[in-house]
């Protein structure tokens, strides 16, 4: 609830700190005297418009502060108009921005002024009214379906994203298997071109080297070859051997020179006898080379890579022929989140049902009581599309009235007259009672073009509301006034030569003096009679 409230230099506020209680507090005083304006000191401190103007003349800035009790926890709030019309903003002692405000206050404080844009003229919230009367049935009903939504949203997400990477991969599934087709049919093996590449040069000139190994095996070891040159000169040196030593080791050279000799005549006539002569196979072996070099050089740069390119297309194309059952186990567990969310779409719409006639009658006798025979309220329910169903459920839902037997009942936000929709929206209130969350109810005017019996029924109406929130309400009338529990008067006082507002609590002999007032326009003992005469009826007499 709000406990304290400071307001300096706004309007013709001063310097004001006020203490509110819980229960139900009115503001009373002479028109003119700074209720409204205390009422605008709340809209500023929540985050609504500012208009430089506020400020009091001559002042910088106007100041705004305010301590609120939310269960175990306080907020204190603070918020300057500065004249040039810039605000500044802070919650608990922390700079913050208007939105702030906005975002932490606007849920605790309901204001109820005659056209203003209110809760429960904002369709998109009637819905949670409604699943408030209803209940426990209805919230669970409510929670089921909002969990099926988001089972739903996440299934769908995630069928979405692999659906897109399906697709992603399918653009390329051509490309891949021409790939592994390609490197498959060719067969390569690593390592092989440069075999090929060794082999090549035989087969290219296998004349020359034939020829080449023919002369030179002659040489070697053809007749008067080095073979036998070397031979005699061995034969030579070993009938000398041992009559001296410097000798013998030439002869041990001769001997290897003619091993090698023999060797070397060996190696090459096997050479020569295994060069290829068929040009066929020169052609097949230079095809060869000039595949795997165009598989280099589009897959490579070496044939490793060539097959582990085609390795990988392969396995590639083989996710791409398993995903096909990943996405029908995905678009199975979007049809089964489907059918969930909208069972516990159905069940939304049947607690609503079930309700809505009790809700209806009772907003009705509601607003009867408030001396509006013959009103009626009803609510509308309009489908939506499946994929536009949001959080409050799968239609929308909107109350409409009608001000009179036979009138048409229409939107909320299209009632003319400012007394009748203040009576409605405190019905609305009084039904919805501790099913409303807002802690902080405040009615400005509520009980403008009224008197009377109305005044009366307005003013039990406000103080059965304040069993369930704290109530601040401005008023004129002293048959609302009566009913509260704390009362406030707002008086303008001359100050050296300038108009000030102060704000007074009042009770016992002074509240009389006040609601005589407020009754007769005088404090005379006839109007104070009346005046205590209405407090007893009300509850709230002197103790």
């Amino acid at each position: 609830m709000l406990e304290e409230l400071h307001v300096a230099d706004l309007a013709l506020i001063e310097d004001v700190w006020i203490e509110f209680g819980p229960g139900m507090t009115v503001l009373t005083g002479e028109t003119g005297a700074g209720k409204t304006a205390l009422v605008g000191a709340l809209k500023l401190l929540v985050g609504e418009r500012a208009d430089s103007g506020m400020v009091r003349t001559g002042a910088d800035g106007a100041v705004v502060e305010g301590r609120f009790a939310v269960d175990d926890f306080e907020i204190v709030a603070r918020r300057r108009l500065g004249a040039d019309g810039r605000s500044r903003c802070a919650l608990d002692g922390s700079m913050a921005t208007v939105g702030s405000l906005a975002e932490v206050l606007g849920p605790l404080v309901d204001l109820h002024g005659q056209h203003e844009h209110q809760a429960l003229l904002q369709p998109s919230r009637h819905a949670a009214y409604l699943d408030r009367y209803a209940g426990a049935e209805a919230l669970d009903a409510l929670a089921s379906y909002r969990e099926a939504r988001e089972a739903f949203r996440a299934a769908s997400a995630a069928f979405a994203e692999l659906e897109a990477r399906i697709a992603e991969t399918a653009k390329t599934a051509d490309y891949l298997t021409f790939v592994a087709s390609e490197i498959e049919a060719a067969g390569v093996r690593e390592g092989e071109d440069a075999e090929l590449e060794a082999r090549a040069p035989s087969l290219v000139h296998a004349d020359k080297l034939t020829a080449a190994c023919a002369a030179g095996y002659d040489s070697l070891k053809g007749e008067q070859g080095a073979s036998d040159a070397l031979t005699a000169a061995l034969a030579a040196l070993e009938r000398v051997s041992g009559l001296d030593p410097a000798l013998d080791a030439h002869v041990t050279r001769v001997s290897t020179l003619l091993a090698e000799c023999d060797d070397v005549g060996a190696e090459l006539r096997a050479y020569a006898e295994g060069i290829e002569h068929d040009p066929a196979v020169l052609d097949e072996v230079q095809a060869r080379l000039s595949v795997l070099a165009g598989l280099a050089k589009k897959y490579g740069p070496t044939l490793a890579d060539v097959i582990e390119t085609g390795v990988n297309a392969r396995e590639q194309l083989g996710e791409l022929e398993s995903s096909d059952a990943e996405l029908a186990e995905a678009r199975t567990r979007v049809d089964d989140a489907r059918a969930a969310l909208v069972a516990a779409a159905e069940r939304v719409r049947a607690v609503r049902r079930e309700y809505v006639d009790a809700f209806e009658t009772d907003l009705a006798a509601a607003v009867s009581d408030l001396h509006m025979d013959g009103a009626r309220f009803e609510v509308a329910f309009e489908e939506v599309p499946f994929g536009s169903w949001g959080s409050d459920g799968p239609e929308r839902v909107e109350f409409l009235f009608a001000p009179g037997a036979g009138e048409r009942a229409r939107p909320l936000a299209k009632i003319a007259s400012g007394g009748e929709l203040s009576r409605v929206m405190l019905a609305l209130k009084g039904v919805l009672g501790s099913a409303d969350d807002v802690p902080v109810l405040v009615f400005d005017e509520v009980d403008a073009g009224i008197g009377g019996a109305t005044a009366l029924a307005v003013g039990t109406r406000l103080a059965g509301l304040a069993s369930d929130h704290q109530v601040l309400v401005v008023t004129h009338l002293a048959q609302v006034a009566a009913y509260a529990d704390h009362h406030l008067v707002v008086r303008k006082e001359a100050v050296d030569g300038r108009t000030v507002t102060r704000v007074e609590p009042v009770k016992d002999a002074e509240r009389v003096a006040e609601v005589a007032r407020m009754l007769a326009g005088e404090d005379t003992e006839t109007s104070r009679a009346h005046a205590a005469e209405l407090l007893g009826q009300a509850g709230r007499g002197q103790e």
